[in-house]
């Protein structure tokens, strides 16, 4: 049998808990708003992201991460953090407060190691529906996994199904995204509409027609501006109070900005290069099509062979990094983080940033709003510390075909 991959233990339960009400925690318990966040922090425990939503040729043009960088992300879904070691790294730590993220990311780690070929790490999770992936986790996974996370797609979701089962009955419909996106293509069709026909589309100008013939009128709706209205039905896209708060102040309706990005993730990209509108609108990769770096045939081998140099912990950023030395991490990845966050947190962590931050360190991070949201929040000392690359920002954040963000922000360490 294979040897188990190795990997750092993970807080227990009601450690990992406890971390994720703290992170969204605003308010009384016992308040509309404080209800709002403890069920938030409920949801966001499972699997949200089976795919990440950023962007990894955005990130790596960014980070221009050299070969022997040290590099400290945000999990996610994974799909990023495995792709970064085709820059060829020394290191990448990838921390998640979701342990079910970090089961997900050692998931595929392990079945990186393992399966026999390319073709079946493509089958696994490109997320076509197939029997054979439950038998390829049994033969040649299973044995690779951390104890921790065998026991966690061993076990039984609350319907009696083996958690692992989602590889078989398409993986990207499960997870509180995928059933967002589920439920956004059911209302659809309660209009008449279904979103998978714009993929016929065969350019731009049709991607664009379908859009503003079908798609844009739908948040005219009565139903969807109702929808978009309530915090608590967009818990579904891993949007917390806070963020939805960030957005709802930037001076649109909620229901005029969802239209604003979904339009970028309809119209701006051949769905040939955009594998984001491939799970938007059809729930799935097309195979023959558009795929994250991470399962192109070209890099199977190369990831195979780097593997080693990811781990994955379930911790906060700013925990994680107290506890590395000055000066060791090259490249930080937040994602949208900061947008949870609260002044004395956000200080907290740029606090670590800095003391770890190598010479030229990077750092980015996306928001929800347009900004930047460091101004005016962090303390002087140490946003002078930072050069905020405003240009290049804006022409990668141009270039992200994700599309669900409101901005995208590079920051180089000065000296």
């Amino acid at each position: 049998m294979s040897t188990t991959w190795p990997q750092p233990p993970s807080a227990t339960r009601k450690q990992a808990a406890a971390r994720l009400r703290q992170a969204v925690r605003r308010n009384s318990a016992l308040s509309p708003a404080g209800i709002g966040e403890r069920l938030f922090a409920k949801l966001f425990s499972g699997l949200v992201y089976a795919q990440i939503w950023e962007d990894p040729e955005v990130d790596m043009a960014a980070l221009a991460i050299e070969p022997g960088n040290r590099i400290v992300t945000i999990a996610s879904g994974g799909c990023n953090a495995i792709s970064y070691l085709l820059a060829d790294p020394a290191r990448i730590e990838a921390v998640d407060l979701n342990r079910t993220h970090v089961a997900f990311n050692r998931l595929k780690l392990a079945a990186l190691g393992s399966l026999p070929d390319h073709e079946s790490f493509l089958r696994f999770f490109a997320g076509d529906p197939s029997a054979e992936n439950a038998v390829a986790y049994r033969r040649h996974i299973r044995g690779r996994l951390d104890a921790e996370s065998r026991a966690y797609w061993d076990g039984r979701s609350v319907f009696g199904r083996r958690r692992v089962s989602i590889v078989d009955r398409g993986l990207y419909r499960h997870g509180l995204l995928g059933l967002f996106i589920g439920a956004g293509h059911r209302v659809a069709r309660l209009y008449g509409v279904d979103p998978a026909d714009l993929l016929e589309a065969r350019d731009i100008a049709a991607q664009r027609a379908f859009f503003d013939t079908h798609l844009a009128p739908l948040f005219d709706k009565r139903l969807v501006r109702w929808l978009t209205g309530r915090k608590s039905s967009l818990y579904g896209l891993g949007i917390p109070p806070q963020q939805y708060d960030a957005l709802a102040t930037a001076g649109e309706g909620m229901e005029s900005i969802l239209r604003t990005r979904l339009e970028k993730l309809a119209c701006d990209f051949p769905l040939s290069e955009n594998y984001f509108a491939w799970q938007a609108f059809g729930r799935r990769y097309d195979a023959a099509g558009p795929l994250p770096p991470y399962l192109k045939a070209a890099h199977f081998e190369t990831l195979r062979a780097r593997a080693d140099r990811l781990s994955v912990t379930n911790a906060s950023f700013g925990e994680f990094l107290s506890g590395k030395p000055v000066a060791s991490v090259d490249r930080f990845v937040l994602l949208d983080a900061q947008d949870w966050m609260s002044d004395e947190q956000l200080n907290d962590l740029w606090l670590e940033i800095t003391r770890t931050a190598a010479p030229g360190a990077r750092v980015i991070f996306r928001t929800a709003a347009a900004e930047s949201l460091l101004p005016g929040r962090l303390m002087d000392t140490l946003l002078e510390r930072w050069e905020y690359r405003q240009a290049e920002s804006l022409a990668l954040h141009a270039r992200d075909r994700s599309s669900i963000y409101g901005g995208f922000h590079l920051y180089v360490l000065r000296g």
